[in-house]
């Protein structure tokens, strides 16, 4: 085999893209710009959202911002829990520890008694929770020595 049989074997050499780096530099600055720009349009603007008010904290309430965590009182003040069962006792007791209270000092309903005996929320909640585990058909205790 000649070199010139060769030659004519081995396939022509491809050349590479027409261009030099500088116009390719040019295309990837210029398809950076209109990314940027596309990217920019389709942005929405920020929305200028003000937070809903809150409810106001009652008078004698402290307005410390903490997280709720229940409490494990077993006398609340001004609550007469002899009256009750064992059972209801318990009953009363563990949701005036759990449940929040709804003045807004974020503390449990028998923590915010303890804490704050002038807040008329609790004060009230307090005496519904008690009469609600007594049940609605259990009398008053002073009745109940009456008779």
């Amino acid at each position: 085999m000649s070199s010139s049989d060769s030659a004519s074997t081995n396939p022509a050499p491809t050349s590479g893209p027409q261009g030099t780096p500088r116009t390719s530099a040019v295309s990837v600055a210029v398809c950076l710009i209109l990314l940027a720009a596309l990217v920019w349009a389709m942005a929405p603007s920020r929305a200028r959202f003000k937070p809903a008010p809150l409810q106001k904290v009652a008078l004698g309430c402290a307005q410390v911002a903490h997280d709720f965590v229940g409490t494990d009182l077993t006398e609340v003040p001004g609550v007469e829990l002899s009256s009750l069962s064992a059972a209801q006792r318990n009953r009363a007791l563990y949701r005036l520890n759990m449940e929040p209270c709804p003045c807004g000092c974020n503390q449990s309903i028998a923590a915010c008694r303890m804490n704050h005996p002038a807040c008329p929320v609790c004060k009230d909640l307090v005496q519904k929770i008690v009469a609600e585990e007594r049940g609605p058909g259990a009398e008053e205790p002073d009745t109940k020595s009456r008779e």
